[in-house]
């Protein structure tokens, strides 16, 4: 499908799309630097592209083994499951289920039999990583973050092929509720503070803080080359948590001093 037939279907469909053109009419939000970045702890494979943090710890989606883990704030591991993810770049937990994002085939390892070449999202068993359901985007190109939205009951993913991030229904056929396009290329990891939604932008080195509802730009926080590599983001307790996964596009080792490492920004 061109992007031009998508973006009318879901338009057609009902789709809450900010309004792009009052967006570019904004005053640009100045963008700042952290206050502090701090390496905590490497992940239990070195590879961490996902992140989601939940009550019971920080779940690290690892991008090689396509492996999801749970562990405490100091990086023990409480939970581990094996997935049919493929080249896993995001992660989302709620609704009682695991929802890995994939981005094309595996990298860094050899071929499996379930491997896709573009990008879907997995739904998996808490326990047992077992693919509950598969779904394919209705956008091209593959998604590189996830996050679980507790208070709708929805699933929020980064639609690159249209550069928006996408709001789904997961118990209706993953439905697009909403889009809200961005103004940077790349959009990685995502997570929730209130009404507003972070996002990451990896090339940009960028983390921009967004009204879920309208798009506004609210905050902008701008990493250096110095900082580790930015991947996957979360939200706990009023900081933000990412992760270095020491892997450059198109699956290259990124050459990054600090691959593997969970970082926390204190703003």
């Amino acid at each position: 499908m061109l992007r031009r037939d998508f973006l009318a279907a879901t338009l057609l469909a009902g789709v809450s799309r900010a309004q792009e053109g009052q967006s570019r009419q904004e005053p640009p939000v100045p963008a700042r630097k952290p206050k502090a970045v701090t390496k905590l702890f490497k992940s239990p494979e070195g590879h961490p592209n996902g992140l989601e943090a939940t009550n019971e710890g920080l779940w690290i989606a690892e991008e090689v083994s396509e492996r999801a883990y749970l562990v405490d704030w100091n990086g023990k591991v409480l939970h581990k499951v094996d997935t049919e993810s493929h080249n896993v770049s995001g992660i989302a937990v709620g609704g009682g289920y695991i929802w890995m994002a994939c981005n094309g085939r595996g990298v860094g390892r050899a071929p499996r039999p379930t491997d896709r070449p573009g990008g879907e999202i997995l739904q998996c068993d808490m326990k047992t990583g077992k693919t509950i359901k598969r779904y394919s985007p209705q956008w091209p190109g593959g998604i590189h973050g996830a996050t679980w939205n507790e208070k709708t009951q929805t699933l929020w993913v980064t639609a690159l092929g249209i550069n928006a991030l996408a709001e789904v229904d997961t118990k209706d056929n993953f439905r697009i509720l909403r889009e809200i396009p961005v103004s940077l290329g790349r959009a990685h990891g995502l997570d929730f503070e209130g009404d507003a939604i972070w996002c990451l932008f990896s090339s940009a080195l960028q983390i921009q803080k967004l009204d879920m509802k309208t798009g506004k730009v609210l905050d902008v926080i701008q990493l250096s080359k110095e900082d580790p590599d930015p991947h996957g983001l979360c939200m706990h307790e009023g900081k933000i948590y990412y992760s270095d996964a020491g892997i450059a596009p198109g699956g290259k080792d990124s050459g990054s001093p600090s691959a593997g490492y969970i970082c926390r920004i204190d703003l």
